[in-house]
């Protein structure tokens, strides 16, 4: 993520596919990751500094404050560097806002199979997202490079997405799983030396002159496991619609850093958002054809303002088709489970 990766990685691509390619200067950057940092460490010494069960009104105002911080950034794009800029980057917010909701639902099942005090929650979710925006930093520049050297690599991005998109769309949420079982679960517990109990929020505790890890360590440990493979699928979806290696960074991010409040908003409600997979698996599927048609020998690149059309479209259609069919269960008297 240094300025001069950006003009570097894109130039040729973006000559072909029209995306918007400018100079970033380090400045910039420094100024980007500083506010994100300022925004974690307020977050975390000022807002949420005790520990506390985060109610559903402080969620939803943390969750307006956020998105607004997003959308705010935008504007600043646009401002900066014109209205095909904003509207990659808000194409690319939307990407990751909507494929983080999945996330966030296998948050709640994970806090939920390790009975995570809700207290305590926050405090993981904090390092959780911090170690997020480190590896998403990562993942983005070394797709960006990939594609500059490898063009092919588009269609295995495409392909890729393609598969996940049917895989989401198929995801059964009742399918109970086994978290002891996890390849990140079973190693934390071989290599580092656990304790069931907690002490407080503290990810390490000391027993006896021992120093331990408290199992809230090990569900961190789980939380970014799981995101990673939640960026496998969201980073060449906004690859799609932006190659711009700053934008795609701060929608990525601006999206991240509200998935805390979001989750203590919607953590309970998975079984309200029923066709939710489908309204996603759809997204996917939308953009891996769109990476596809990008490269040889169709060499077409459909107008961003479309693609955040129609990426808002078929969310607010999944969305107000489950809001729907929860409301006629509702009236049947059948309970829709929430967990």
């Amino acid at each position: 993520m240094i300025a001069a990766l950006s003009p570097a990685l894109v130039a040729a691509e973006s000559s072909k596919t029209n995306f918007v390619d400018f100079d970033v200067p380090v400045w910039a950057w420094l100024a980007l990751i500083g506010a994100i940092a300022g925004m974690l460490v307020f977050d975390l010494l000022a807002v949420h500094k005790t520990a506390h069960v985060i109610t559903f009104k402080e969620a939803a105002i943390e969750s307006a404050v956020w998105i607004s911080i997003g959308l705010a950034f935008g504007l600043v794009i646009m401002w900066w560097h014109g209205g095909q800029a904003a509207t990659e980057y808000y194409a690319g917010f939307l990407i990751e806002k909507s494929l983080s909701v999945d996330n966030v639902f296998v948050w709640a099942v994970i806090f939920s199979f390790f009975a995570v005090p809700k207290q305590f929650q926050f405090r993981v979710l904090f390092w959780g997202i911090f170690g997020a925006l480190v590896l998403r930093g990562l993942f983005i520049v070394a797709g960006v490079s990939l594609i500059e050297k490898f063009e092919w690599i588009l269609y295995v991005f495409g392909v890729f997405l393609l598969y996940t998109a049917v895989k989401i769309a198929r995801h059964d949420e009742d399918k109970q799983v086994d978290y002891n079982k996890n390849v990140a679960m079973r190693l934390v517990r071989r290599l580092v030396p656990t304790t069931d109990r907690y002490d407080d929020q503290k990810l390490f505790t000391r027993i006896d002159g021992r120093r331990l890890a408290t199992p809230l360590f090990a569900v961190l440990v789980l939380i970014e496991a799981t995101d990673v493979v939640f960026a496998v699928d969201s980073v060449p979806a906004i690859l799609a619609v932006s190659r711009e290696t700053f934008i795609v960074f701060s929608s990525n991010a601006f999206a991240i850093l509200g998935l805390r409040s979001l989750y203590f908003l919607l953590g309970g409600m998975q079984g309200k958002f029923r066709y939710l997979n489908i309204g996603l698996g759809v997204i996917l599927a939308f953009v891996g054809v769109k990476m596809l048609l990008i490269g040889k020998p169709f060499e077409y690149h459909m107008p961003t303002w479309v693609s955040l059309s129609v990426i808002m479209f078929v969310l607010a259609v999944a969305i107000v088709a489950s809001l729907m069919a929860d409301k006629r269960d509702r009236e049947r008297g059948i309970v829709t489970p929430t967990h």
